[in-house]
């Protein structure tokens, strides 16, 4: 069973619309995780300060190696927010990119037949 070939170029299309909206849901999620990373990172934690917005001359300024604020912090939490925002940036650019690049040849594809169906006819 063979489907016409408007039908093909729908389904191609169709599934290129899909493919970049699922890209952009993931860059979406990855800007929701980069958001909630800085977050985490930039807010006051237990009953420290930000390490970023402090008085002190410099971040380190008064803290020793064995500071309970260093303690407090919750690095893994951080870090995993942080790697969980790697594959879903990645898939998603992959599928954004791609599937923008399958819109772009189907449409390609649709203006290229359109022009031989006008040369078949006018010429």
């Amino acid at each position: 069973m063979s489907l016409s070939p408007t039908t093909d170029a729908t389904r191609f299309l169709l599934r290129a619309k899909n493919q970049e909206a699922w890209g952009f849901v993931l860059l979406g999620i990855t800007g929701a995780l980069w958001l909630w990373f800085a977050f985490l990172l930039l807010t006051p934690y237990g009953s420290c300060e930000s390490r970023l917005f402090t008085d002190a001359p410099t971040a380190n300024a008064g803290t020793s190696f064995r500071n309970s604020c260093a303690a407090e912090r919750d690095w893994p939490e951080l870090l995993g927010v942080l790697g969980l925002s790697v594959p879903t940036s990645v898939v998603g650019a992959v599928l954004h990119t791609s599937g923008r690049f399958g819109i772009l040849l189907s449409e390609q594809a649709a203006a290229s037949a359109a022009v031989r169906r006008t040369g078949d006819t006018g010429g």
